[in-house]
């Protein structure tokens, strides 16, 4: 669950919106994937390679991803990071001619296994893009809510989460007097939370994060790099970034890619301070 608000007037208006058990009704159903409930859920990825048609562009890549952790992944343009990371939440093969090989687990639970539906692979381990997309005919409200709509939540319990996706990414307060406008009517800034606003409402366990802040101002960008850092004391962030002092700033662990392949991955501060691959060491500094 997104954190409570502390805000007195605002948890009154909130209750009126749906009970506890309601809440429960409508939390993601972890056992359609076999995943255990629990604090926080760790993403492995074993062997992974990943094609454009006959472009190896994933070369066998191992990397964990450790439960509530940020994890950056740096490298040059063109390395390979957007397309690992949209590997993980099965996004890469809706390319056509795409495909991936190798196993990604989420606990541990292989989302490329047989039977496995891909629609709760991407409700538990949801995306964040580049550019903000809004949905362009619908409201900041229904924008936020088409996710919930399509997994069944009621009705009456819609709005109460709604209006807390909206306070859990600081947009609440800008935005609480013009729901029923279009999302794109926006700010860039703005448009970006509204987008993560609409990804953490279906209350995923992983988000997946490219290059999230990339076309967004400084003042922007230090909304969601705070965003971030709450998130991850509930869901398990993985972001890719090009921005170096970024990755420094909200990434517990960092990893290093160069040519599809994956160089180094440690803790942030020894990435960037004392790397261990004289590759990584050149690329940072």
């Amino acid at each position: 669950m997104i954190p409570p608000d502390t805000n007195t007037e605002e948890q009154t208006e909130m209750s009126t919106a749906g009970g506890p058990s309601e809440q429960a009704q409508d939390a993601p159903d972890l056992s359609a994937l076999g995943v255990k409930e629990g604090a926080g859920h760790a993403i492995k990825v074993a062997g992974l390679h990943a094609y454009y048609g006959s472009q190896h562009a994933i070369k066998g890549i191992d990397i964990a991803f450790p439960a509530n952790e940020a994890t950056a992944i740096i490298g040059p343009s063109g390395c390979g990071k957007s397309t690992m990371v949209r590997c993980i939440n099965r996004m890469h093969e809706e390319i056509p001619g795409a495909r991936a090989e190798g196993e990604v687990t989420l606990d541990d639970v292989n989302v490329y296994g047989e039977g496995v539906d891909v629609t709760t692979v991407r409700r538990m381990i949801g995306m964040v893009f580049q550019k903000p997309n809004p949905f362009p005919t619908m409201s900041i409200f229904d924008n936020v809510a088409a996710g919930l709509r399509l997994s069944g939540t009621k009705s009456d319990n819609l709005r109460e989460r709604v209006h807390r996706a909206l306070r859990a990414v600081g947009l609440w307060g800008e935005v609480k007097n013009r729901l029923g406008e279009a999302g794109t009517g926006l700010s860039g800034g703005q448009q970006q939370r509204l987008c993560i606003a609409r990804t953490i409402a279906v209350e995923p366990e992983v988000i997946l994060m490219d290059e999230p802040c990339s076309a967004l101002d400084p003042i922007a960008t230090l909304k969601v790099e705070e965003l971030i850092d709450r998130l991850k004391s509930r869901v398990t962030i993985v972001i890719v970034t090009h921005n170096m002092q970024q990755a420094a700033r909200v990434a517990d662990r960092t990893a290093f890619m160069l040519g599809g392949e994956l160089v180094e991955v440690g803790p942030t501060q020894e990435i960037f301070t004392n790397p261990s691959v004289p590759r990584t060491e050149e690329y940072v500094t």
